[in-house]
């Protein structure tokens, strides 16, 4: 009588041994095996099953919240800013348009759109023929750094613009001084005689405010007390209101013109005060690098400041420019906020050079 086996507890039962053909735990009793043949015995290989390399879907236990899908009816792609070339393309529609396209991309990366944006054209370096083709092109903005150079600019394009007017081919049309800023230009009018709108964008002083008080569209560079009241004397006079921009040194650079930041709200308060001067906003300047990104923190500084002196009111009217931005950093710059930029190299480069300028400008432009 065979003896009764005693089967451990599974914590003490040791690993199975290969059962060994024959014996009684391969087969049944009197020791035969009841096994299938072996595939290797008939000269074949046994046949395992694949096993697929993805992994096995999770089975959610009871009770359990399935997971959400989000579903979007087409992918969402934000455009990579465009890497400005070395040299500049050859013509200046070439450039205009590479500038149009690179604003339109950062400003679709800060949910906004091109329309968002106005472009100044900085005429620093610009030779009249160069002037007078971005008028062609529809372009109304200009901006110079200088008064001098302004008033000598204004006297070119208005001698241009009388000429077109003589032509057959054009009409007589008003001005839109009443037009906002970023409204799109009329289609009545013919190229080249859109009305310019000039901007004065470099450190502007005493003696120099009464000659453009009644020609300048906006002042970006208004840092002191003494520069608003001037430009009051001269729009009193003149009758009109002129529009300003208080110009923040938010770099922190003791070369860098414009007002601390803690005083750029008292001083919005005390320029609202004047019956013929108004605060649209404020402008910066970040510090040269070559890499725009070292921009950033300047720029985001200057937007929280602006953002503040919206919800101060201590301005009446619309409080709704922000001058941020040149050649060199200008993307960067309507990332953080702003609404205006200025640019001067990347359309008419420097004098006698195909590069763009890489130097500094204290004047606001580059």
């Amino acid at each position: 009588m065979a003896k009764k086996s005693v089967v451990p507890s599974a914590k003490a039962r040791p690993k199975a041994a290969k059962p060994v053909r024959g014996s009684a735990a391969s087969g049944s009793a009197g020791g035969k095996s009841h096994a299938k043949p072996s595939a290797r015995r008939a000269g074949t290989r046994a046949e395992q099953p694949v096993r697929s390399s993805a992994p096995k879907p999770k089975v959610p236990t009871r009770g359990a919240k399935a997971p959400t899908m989000r579903v979007t009816s087409q992918p969402i792609e934000v455009l990579p800013p465009i890497p400005m070339p070395k040299a500049l393309p050859e013509t200046l529609r070439e450039r205009y348009d590479l500038v149009c396209q690179r604003v339109a991309r950062a400003a679709e990366r800060s949910g906004r759109s091109a329309r968002d944006i106005l472009m100044v054209a900085v005429t620093k370096y610009a030779l009249p023929e160069q002037v007078r083709e971005l008028l062609t092109l529809g372009h109304r903005d200009l901006g110079e750094n200088r008064v001098q150079h302004l008033l000598q600019q204004m006297a070119l394009v208005e001698e241009y613009q009388s000429r077109l007017r003589t032509l057959p081919s054009t009409m007589k049309v008003a001005g839109d001084a009443g037009a906002s800023l970023f409204d799109p230009p009329r289609t009545d009018q013919a190229p080249g005689l859109h009305p310019v709108r000039w901007h004065m964008i470099g450190h502007l002083q005493r003696n120099k405010a009464k000659k453009i008080g009644d020609v300048v569209r906006l002042t970006h560079s208004v840092d002191s007390l003494r520069i608003a009241e001037e430009l009051q004397a001269v729009a009193l006079r003149k009758e009109r209101v002129v529009d300003v921009l208080i110009q923040v040194n938010c770099s922190g650079e003791s070369q860098k013109y414009g007002c601390p930041i803690p005083a750029a709200i008292p001083l919005a308060e005390q320029i609202g005060t004047m019956i013929n001067v108004r605060v649209r906003g404020l402008m910066t300047m970040a510090a040269y690098s070559d890499n725009p990104e070292e921009a950033r923190p300047t720029f985001a500084r200057c937007r929280e400041l602006f953002e503040e002196l919206q919800r101060s009111g201590v301005v009446e009217g619309p409080v709704n420019i922000l001058s941020m931005g040149m050649t060199g950093d200008f993307e960067v710059a309507i990332e953080e906020g702003s609404n205006c930029v200025r640019i001067g190299s990347a359309l008419f480069g420097e004098p006698d050079s195909g590069t763009i300028a890489t130097e500094d400008s204290e004047d606001g432009d580059d």
